[in-house]
């Protein structure tokens, strides 16, 4: 070989194949990256992510996941800001205050938005989703109750809090965290998720609060908040028991305000003590992000607010975690700003009008039974109907996948286990158009279903439940 020829091999390119190695050592790679142990040196960044890009290929298109509430479109514009912020550490004030700044303006608007007595009180925060948003709001719950109940807390009495089974597994975390204990309401008959009279009377001296759901996970549907506090009005005249409410308006506190304003079941209650939104739900932005917001002062009690000043300024933070990207955060302010009332409101409304659309679209198929219509949140739920015998819902959930749809088939809890639904979620970027798709493949599907002898699949076989 002459001198020019070895340097023109030296420099010829060579391909990996990242699945068997390299030829080359100097490429970082010269056999199959272990997926359970620290490599023992460097690869490519390009490597790398060719690599990591082509698992991910694995991953249905999120577009089509008709069982997560949360966002999986935003605006480019949006989407390029939360990339150029990412390394912007959302607690560290002191060195990003106008990162800080945004955070401080979404409280605002959402107090106005849900009618707070004080609106421009900084009494809120912004979370890891609502899930935090949810711990936040039961902590103050029990400090509060602790604090008026403190000779019997020390004696031994163990506060409890009422909610629905229907409740996301958040609140059932919170109970075993934080030693409360979870007094859940099963569903009954067509009750499918927390009645008035049925929260009060699992009320006791011991109750540190009763949990409202604004849109339930499990179907959609809106709980009667004001019909919950005025139960708890009369409970209180007749026991002296005074037990706040917490509205978990994880999914409808984005949808409620835009879609029905004279719906009251906000601050404008007495009684409502602390709301959770998801901004990463009906808020329009990428996980993780959610808020929780306080009635008053009073309904924080101040000894859970921490001040720390090691980063620079005095901080004070209530919060599970600390250090977070204000990226989320940036891109909910950015939705402010761009939407508007109004423009929440077309957005929202359109939501709802594909939901009802579809879920008629389903309905006219003849096989199924709706449960919801999508005229509260914009999700429905529903079942077939009851002469179908040779599929169910699994079987359905399983062949829509097979088409690149995900919608889950689950059981309902405690007292409606019998009861086996399918759900389907609305969310910004899910069109008319495939909605109609949508119910297309639904109704060619059906042929196929009929020809079963019995249904196939079941409960070890279903779609996994998506929050």
């Amino acid at each position: 070989m002459t001198s020019q020829e070895g340097r023109q091999a030296r420099h010829r390119p060579v391909w990996v194949n990242p699945f068997i190695g390299a030829a080359n050592p100097a490429s970082g790679i010269t056999a199959v990256p272990s997926r359970r142990r620290l490599p023992g040196g460097p690869t490519a960044p390009a490597t790398v992510s060719r690599l990591i890009r082509d698992e991910l290929m694995l991953d249905g298109n999120p577009r089509l996941n008709l069982a997560t509430f949360v966002s999986t479109w935003m605006e480019p514009e949006a989407h390029a800001l939360m990339g150029d912020i990412a390394d912007r550490n959302l607690v560290d004030r002191d060195e990003y205050p106008a990162t800080a700044e945004l955070e401080q303006r979404c409280i605002p608007m959402l107090r106005h938005l849900w009618n707070a007595p004080d609106p421009d009180a900084s009494l809120g925060t912004s979370t890891v989703g609502s899930s935090e948003a949810c711990m936040l709001g039961g902590m103050a719950l029990k400090r509060r109750w602790s604090q008026r109940n403190a000779d019997r807390y020390a004696a031994g009495a163990r506060p409890n809090l009422v909610m629905g089974v229907n409740t996301q597994v958040c609140w059932k975390k919170f109970c075993n965290y934080w030693e409360v204990e979870p007094r859940l309401v099963p569903m009954e008959g067509d009750r499918f998720h927390l009645g008035a009279e049925e929260a009060a009377e699992r009320c006791d001296e011991n109750t540190i609060g009763v949990v409202a759901v604004l849109g339930s996970t499990m179907d959609g549907s809106y709980e009667p908040v004001a019909d919950i506090c005025a139960a708890l009005d009369v409970l209180e005249e007749r026991t002296g028991w005074s037990v706040p409410v917490h509205v978990d308006a994880a999914s409808g506190g984005m949808i409620a305000p835009f879609l029905e304003p004279d719906l009251v079941w906000d601050f404008r209650l007495p009684r409502v003590a602390s709301i959770n939104v998801s901004g990463h739900k009906y808020g329009m932005v990428y996980p993780g992000l959610g808020w929780v917001l306080w009635r008053d002062r009073d309904a924080l009690p101040g000894d859970l607010v921490e001040h720390v000043d090691y980063l620079g300024g005095d901080v004070a933070t209530f919060t599970l975690n600390f250090s977070r990207s204000g990226s989320q955060v940036v891109a909910q302010y950015y939705n402010f700003l761009r939407l508007g009332y109004e423009g929440f409101r077309e957005v929202q409304g359109a939501l709802r009008q594909v939901a009802t659309h579809l879920a008629g679209q389903i309905e006219g198929l003849g096989c199924f039974r709706l449960l919801t219509r999508g005229d509260e949140l914009p999700v429905f739920a529903f079942t077939t109907a009851d002469d179908v015998t040779r599929f169910n819902v699994y079987d359905v959930s399983r062949r829509l996948r097979e088409w690149g749809w995900l919608v889950p088939a689950y059981a309902f809890p405690p007292n409606r286990e019998d009861l086996r639904v399918l759900r389907v979620v609305c969310r910004n970027g899910f069109s008319l158009d495939l909605a109609d798709r949508l119910a297309d493949d639904l109704r060619g599907l059906l042929p196929w279903l009929h020809r079963q002898s019995a249904p196939m699949f079941g409960p070890d076989d279903a779609t996994s439940f998506h929050h």
